[in-house]
Order: C-alpha cells, then sequence, then structure tokens
C-alpha cells in the first residue's frame, strides 16, 4: 500500500509551511502529497489558508517525483470548465502527476462568508453531477463538446491545447455515501477516495462499488481505491497523549484513525491494505512538526 500526506490548508497553511513540506515529502520517499480546497476553517477564529489551486501549479513545477491533487476541489467554488482548464494545464506542467480530486461542497461557513452557493443537499448533487459530465467531455473528448444543463452548459466548446496525458489527469471523487457519492465514482471517476474507514467499513463500501461497476459495465479493476484519514502519531507515550488530549483510542479507531507510538500504526495499515486499499493519504495537521514526518517516514515509506 502506498503512503501519502495530506494537509488541511485552510488550518494555517502558508508558503513557507508549505514548500517546507512539499521538499520533504518528496525526499522522504512518500508516495504523493494532497491537500483540501477551502477558503476558510469550518469554525472561527479564522485561519491562514493558502489558494489550493495556485499552490498546486507551484507544487507541479518544484517537485519531480510525488503525485498531488486536491481532496477535494468543491464545484461550488468554481465552473467545471475552469476547473478542467487549470487541471489540464497544471497535470502538463508536472509531467502528469495530477490527480483531480472532485466534491459537491459541504462546508457552509466558508460558503456564506465568501459569497457562493452551496445549495441543499440534492441539488447540491444534481450540480455536482452536471460539473461531471462537463469535466470528463472537455478532458476526454478530441473534438467539441456540448451541454445543456441546469446549472451549466457548454456549446461546441474545445479544451485546447490537448492534455498531453490521454484523457487528461486521473478524474478522483471523494467520499463515502452510498446513495449518492458511489454511483457517480461508478460512473465516472478513475479514483474513488474514502473518508475516514476502518478496514471493516471500508471492505463493505468497495464491495458495493464492485457491484455499481458490474452494473455498470465497467470492470472492477478500472477504479483506484484509496482513502484519506486522520493520523494521530507520536514517537514516545507522553508525546501520543498529549495529542490525545483525554480523547478515547478505541473511539478515535472506530473512526477510522491511525494511531500510535512508532511502529504501533504498521498492523493498523496493514488491515487496510489487507481490506484492498491501495494508497493511504495520512493527514498532517501539525504543519510545523516537520521532525515527526521525518519520523512517520522512516517507519512507513
Amino acid at each position: 500500500m502506498e503512503i501519502a500526506i495530506m494537509l488541511e490548508g485552510q488550518n494555517g497553511l502558508t508558503w513557507p509551511r508549505f514548500q517546507k513540506i512539499a521538499a520533504l515529502v518528496e525526499e522522504l520517499g512518500f508516495a504523493g502529497l494532497y491537500r483540501s480546497d477551502h477558503f476558510t476553517n469550518a469554525n472561527p477564529p479564522d485561519m491562514e489558508s493558502l489558494e489550493c489551486w495556485t499552490s498546486l501549479t507551484w507544487l507541479a513545477s518544484h517537485t519531480r517525483r510525488i503525485e498531488f491533487g486536491p481532496l477535494v476541489s468543491p464545484l461550488s467554488f468554481r465552473s467545471p470548465a475552469m476547473t478542467a482548464r487549470m487541471a489540464a494545464a497544471v497535470d502538463d506542467l508536472s509531467g502528469g502527476r495530477l490527480t483531480l480530486g472532485l466534491g459537491a461542497g459541504w462546508q457552509e461557513r466558508e460558503h456564506h462568508l465568501f459569497g457562493y452557493n452551496l445549495l441543499d443537499t440534492k441539488a447540491r448533487f444534481e450540480r455536482f453531477e452536471e460539473g461531471l459530465e462537463i469535466i470528463t467531455r472537455l478532458l476526454k473528448n478530441d473534438g467539441p463538446a456540448s451541454f445543456e444543463g441546469k446549472y451549466f452548459q457548454l456549446r461546441e466548446a474545445s479544451l485546447l491545447p490537448r492534455p498531453q496525458r490521454p484523457g487528461g489527469p486521473r478524474l478522483l471523487i471523494g467520499g463515502s455515501g452510498e446513495k449518492r457519492t458511489l454511483p457517480l465514482v461508478a460512473r465516472y471517476a478513475d479514483e474513488w477516495n474514502a473518508t475516514f474507514q476502518t478496514p471493516t467499513g471500508f471492505a463493505r463500501l468497495s464491495a458495493r462499488l464492485d457491484d455499481l461497476l458490474k452494473a455498470g459495465g465497467r470492470t472492477l479493476g478500472s477504479v483506484h481505491r484509496s482513502m484519506m484519514t486522520g493520523l494521530i502519531f507520536a514517537q514516545t507515550q507522553p508525546a501520543l497523549d498529549r495529542k490525545l488530549n483525554g480523547r478515547s483510542m478505541d473511539d478515535l479507531h472506530e473512526r477510522g484513525f491511525i494511531i500510535g507510538v512508532g511502529d504501533q500504526i504498521l498492523p493498523q495499515l496493514a488491515d487496510l491494505e489487507q481490506a484492498g486499499l491501495k494508497r493511504i493519504m495520512l493527514q498532517w495537521l501539525d504543519l510545523d512538526d516537520l521532525d515527526g514526518l521525518i519520523a512517520l517516514a522512516k517507519i512507513v515509506v
């Protein structure tokens, strides 16, 4: 199973922090570096939040090996046509290392503060599906594309220059919803990114995705399986206790967290690999703890 790092970009991410972490992730041998796409954090007070696609463009030209992308970019922020254009350009700039992670949007606070319309859940996913259709048509079709939807339209639009990678970057859909998200994964995605699942929960959802792929005439291997989840890692037990801050390890494990001192996390990762997980994106929340990142790499990479 491949090990990657995930940053919550709305929780104090700045250029100096991002650049140091990116260089270290590349040097240490992690498979990739991913980050959230938010305008601000979910609860006040506001924290620094480095703009997502600008940072991904920098990453494309300042790293050589790691894969990267947003987990995930909400289609409530940007038109799907603009998102497809940015993704194709950044993927080309990186030599084909971008994964285009997409979502419907969820954080009410940032939409209210910055004037974006989140919509109710049903309408939000209707808009999301229209956006997925437009992005797919623009990236995968060489000729002009048309689409007439309630939220988005294309009228003989061509994405030029064509992506250097045939079909453009791999399209990832993030989420674990069985009624709305997984059917969209089965129809549109090259990669499914689950969130905060135990091995049992991941295996069950993955089997459900298999059923949807079969029903849609797609092969089971056509959708890569990854997961973003929480990590509480330390080099000593007192340090781990401080990070837990009174929270129950059992409760956090049930919510999908990876927790432990040193190599205590290895059996937890092995259980997920046994459940069929191919890549895990571990949340690294302490953006200044570079020594901890080095210690993690020595154990898992």
